[in-house]
């Protein structure tokens, strides 16, 4: 008997979810002409910024130290033997999952001494149940469309031959905000910026290749 006919299909999804976590990047810094003056330095800094940081609780989903860099700062930017001070660099990588404080978080960093912040950028937990959904979203494609061609040959779909993952890929696209002072312009050189974030929209895409056999088809006259 004739094998059965084996139909090929690629399933596709494509989710757009809203973000679970923000990632905000923060650059502590301290410079003084003696080594160890600027290693104290920053080391005060950034155990305040820390504890900043940690005052917003369970907003803040993890806080993880940066690796710290010292090095010394030659004059007109020239390496040289005569060292004219010494920068020292640590810093922090801040998780958040409350997008309330965001905004506060930001303008307290971006106030503080010494200190860059970059972010947020918006994105899923690795763990995230999107990427499944996705997955099965593909699968579920990949077998409607396998039906789709069965019944257009006068068959159906009999079995699963095999089925492979193409691929799982996350797009954050780039993160957007806007920033405002709520202080008139001639509020005074001290007065905290109000950040609001809009967050960015998820897309998870998923693909599967799959292939199944169907009965034997029919065409008509």
């Amino acid at each position: 008997m004739p094998a059965e006919p084996v139909i090929s299909v690629r399933g596709e999804a494509n989710l757009e979810v809203e973000p679970e976590i923000a990632i905000v990047w923060v650059i502590v810094m301290a410079r003084d002409a003696d080594r160890h003056k600027a290693v104290d330095l920053l080391a005060g800094r950034t155990g305040q910024i820390g504890d900043m940081i940690k005052g917003y609780g369970e907003a803040i989903e993890r806080l993880e130290s940066q690796p710290v860099n010292v090095q010394p700062v030659f004059k007109d930017g020239k390496v040289r033997e005569k060292v004219s001070g010494y920068l020292a660099r640590g810093g922090f990588t801040v998780t958040v999952r409350d997008f309330a404080v965001l905004g506060d978080l930001v303008a307290g960093l971006a106030n503080a001494d010494m200190v860059t912040v970059t972010g947020p950028d918006w994105g899923l937990r690795p763990g995230s149940p999107v990427y499944r959904a996705a997955r099965l979203a593909a699968a579920k494609d990949a077998t409607r469309r396998a039906g789709e061609y069965a019944e257009a040959f006068g068959g159906r779909i009999s079995g699963l031959v095999e089925a492979a993952d193409s691929g799982l890929m996350g797009d954050t696209g780039r993160p957007r905000f806007l920033a405002a002072t709520r202080a008139p312009v001639t509020a005074a050189a001290d007065a905290t910026p109000e950040f609001n974030f809009e967050p960015v929209t998820q897309t998870v895409s998923a693909q599967v290749d799959a292939r199944y056999t169907m009965t034997a088809p029919h065409f008509g006259n």
